[in-house]
């Protein structure tokens, strides 16, 4: 019965024995376990001096409320300003064009407008010209034919008097327009001198005017082309005094 009392005793000091030495290695286990998960190149550190300082974060699932619809405002606010520049731009090219378009069209049927009165002008001054010579009527006969082929001359600008053309007349072929010399150094040479102011055929085809017949025995297209060349050689034909 004794020996019963003494083995609960000693089982009950054992007890508390094995509890403090459980304690122990639980804390070596700890101790190990906390050394074992630090890297072996890493410095320890005292946390109880220099606690670990963690940034709290808030985070929120909520949608940011006003930004995307802000966005879409400016953006399309952006987009009618861009239109309406667009706009303005397309209407101001446009008014630009149809006033130019205006201007040319204005400036077309003035043009059209001054030549119609210039060609107006032309055909009335035409039918002056031709009723004026139409009305006028020369003589066929030398003063006739002196004043015709004068009227001529002074259209084209030829000088020549009256008395400087008849004088030369009368000394080259007395007023015949069907003399013809045949003995003179020209008739030698094959171009003998025609009309009533003695013109041989290269000088009267050269200096022959237009609107004259191209015959050099039609008295008024030969004293035209006479006074024509006289006037190149000499000024005019009253400076011719002798054959020329």
């Amino acid at each position: 019965m004794p020996k019963h009392i003494l083995t609960r005793g000693h089982g009950r000091a054992l007890s508390r024995h094995h509890k403090v030495a459980a304690a122990g290695v639980a804390a070596l286990g700890a101790a190990a376990i906390g050394l074992s998960a630090v890297p072996s190149n890493a410095s320890t550190t005292n946390t109880a001096e220099a606690p670990a300082q963690t940034a709290k974060v808030a985070y929120s699932t909520q949608q940011i409320q006003g930004v995307k619809p802000d966005v879409n405002s400016q953006l399309a606010a952006a987009g009618v300003k861009v239109e309406q520049i667009a706009a303005k731009k397309q209407a101001a090219a446009e008014a630009a064009a149809k006033k130019q378009a205006a201007a040319e069209k204005k400036a077309a049927a003035k043009a059209a407008k001054a030549r119609q009165a210039a060609e107006s002008a032309s055909r009335s001054a035409e039918r002056a010209e031709v009723k004026k010579a139409a009305a006028k009527k020369y003589g066929d006969n030398l003063d006739g034919w002196i004043r015709e082929a004068m009227s001529i001359m002074k259209k084209h600008g030829i000088p020549g008097s009256y008395e400087g053309i008849h004088r030369n007349i009368m000394r080259e072929s007395s007023g015949n327009p069907q003399a013809i010399n045949l003995w003179d150094i020209n008739a030698q040479n094959g171009i003998p001198s025609k009309g009533l102011l003695q013109v041989i055929p290269p000088t009267f085809e050269a200096y022959h005017v237009k609107g004259t017949p191209k015959d050099i025995y039609d008295p008024v297209a030969n004293i035209v082309a006479a006074c024509n060349y006289a006037a190149d050689k000499y000024g005019t034909m009253d400076n011719v005094d002798s054959a020329y």
